[in-house]
This record gives structure tokens, C-alpha cells and sequence, in this order.
């Protein structure tokens, strides 16, 4: 057994414990205050938990521990201190479907699901889902070959059931179909003009309150800000 895998296998109840106490600790009213307005049920600082993470390393056994916590704090801890490649595609659509907050949603999907070798089974399996929630994993999945890796992709495809299905979408979903619509409009000029037009039609996300200096996630005003500043460059 390596030293790192010895490591890891000295796991203890108390070592758990400690960790869960520490997170607890760094809980902050005001901060909790201000995450469960966004459905997420914790209340420590991000920059703070990624300076533990930061500090306990890479611990694949722990983070097992922590995520069987089904604590929100604790679970974007081991999302953070995991090994992405060392998850089975059954962990992961099981951990998916049991991520109860938008953040460990996000996080488990961005920082785990991406970089696992069954993110394209995946990708398919989730898109498919009769959950909303579960479906617009496989969404967030698919804008990222938009942007990375489009080759095999229907875009004419996709852009097709945007324009069927975002306007009715549940929150969650609806969010994820149209950010893959931006991307459409934003990585391919061949199909640019389709992707304002049906953003133009469908009014998804027109009057979201967005802060100044930010880009709207309205298709239209976020695919003509990127591309301008792509040729700004």
C-alpha cells in the first residue's frame, strides 16, 4: 500500500468528527442567511472552506466519510478534497440524485462529473431524465462539449428542443437549456443568428435582475456581449 493510500486508510469516526466540528465552527449566521435564500442550507464562507480543503488535501476515503454526512457543508468539502476519476458511473448518478442543494448540485457536476471518465454516458443517461433537476445535469454536460468538444454534437438538434421545451422548463432546467443555447450562439457563428432568434422569441430570462458590470443571461444581450469581447481581444 502506497503512503497515500495508508493515509487514507486511518479514516476515523474522531477524524471525521473533527472535520465536521471545524466546519461547524465557520458557520455564519448572516452567510447561512443569505444561502438558504438560494435553497442551499449552510453557512460557511466558500473562500474558508476552500482554505480547509486546501489544507486537508486530496482524500478520497474522507470525502467518502464526509458526503455519507448529508451535510451541506460537508459535502462540498469532499467534493473539493475527492478524486474525480476514482468514482464509479453508479456513485456518481447515485450522488447526483441525492445532491439536495442547488451549490452541491453544481459543484458535484462541475468539479467532479466533468472530469470523470463517464461524464458522456452520463451526459446521455441524465439529459433523458424524467427529473428536471437530474435532467439539467445532463444540460450543464452537454453546453460544456458545446464549448470543449462539439464534434458528434446535433447542435441544429439541440437548438431544436430549446426551442420547444425551455420556455415551460422548470427553474433549474430551464436555466441550464439556456445556458447551452448562449453557448450555441456564442462557439458557433453558423448558427448564431438561430440561437438570438429564438432567445428574441422565447423572452427566457429577459427581465432577470442583473447587478452592473454583469453580463445578462438573457440569450441575446450574453451571446452579443461574449462575442464582442471575443473580438475585442
Amino acid at each position: 500500500m502506497s503512503g497515500t493510500k495508508a493515509a487514507e486508510a486511518t479514516v476515523t469516526d474522531a477524524t471525521v468528527a473533527e472535520v465536521l466540528a471545524e466546519l461547524a465552527g465557520l458557520d455564519d449566521p448572516k452567510v447561512r442567511a443569505v444561502n438558504e435564500r438560494h435553497g442551499d442550507d449552510h453557512g460557511v464562507n466558500l473562500g474558508k472552506l476552500r482554505a480547509l480543503a486546501k489544507r486537508l488535501k486530496t482524500q478520497q476515503e474522507l470525502s467518502y466519510r464526509l458526503w455519507a454526512t448529508d451535510d451541506t457543508a460537508a459535502r462540498l468539502l469532499a467534493i473539493l478534497i475527492c478524486r474525480p476519476k476514482a468514482f464509479r458511473r453508479d456513485e456518481l448518478d447515485a450522488m447526483l440524485r441525492d445532491a439536495r442543494t442547488p451549490k452541491v448540485h453544481d459543484w458535484l457536476v462541475n468539479y467532479v462529473v466533468k472530469k470523470s471518465p463517464h461524464s458522456e454516458e452520463l451526459r446521455l443517461t441524465w439529459t433523458a431524465d424524467p427529473d428536471p433537476v437530474v435532467a439539467s445535469a445532463g444540460w450543464a454536460l452537454t453546453t460544456e462539449r458545446v464549448a470543449k468538444k462539439p464534434e458528434g454534437l446535433d447542435l441544429g438538434g439541440l437548438l431544436d428542443i430549446i426551442e420547444a421545451e425551455m420556455k415551460d422548463a422548470p427553474d433549474r432546467l430551464q436555466w441550464a437549456m439556456n445556458h447551452c443555447l448562449a453557448q450555441i450562439g456564442i462557439e458557433h457563428p453558423e448558427l448564431r443568428a438561430r440561437a438570438i432568434d429564438i432567445g428574441e422569441r422565447l423572452q427566457v430570462l429577459k427581465d432577470y435582475p442583473t447587478p452592473p458590470g454583469c453580463t445578462s443571461p438573457f440569450a441575446p444581450a450574453w451571446i452579443t456581449e461574449m462575442v464582442r469581447r471575443q473580438h475585442a481581444e
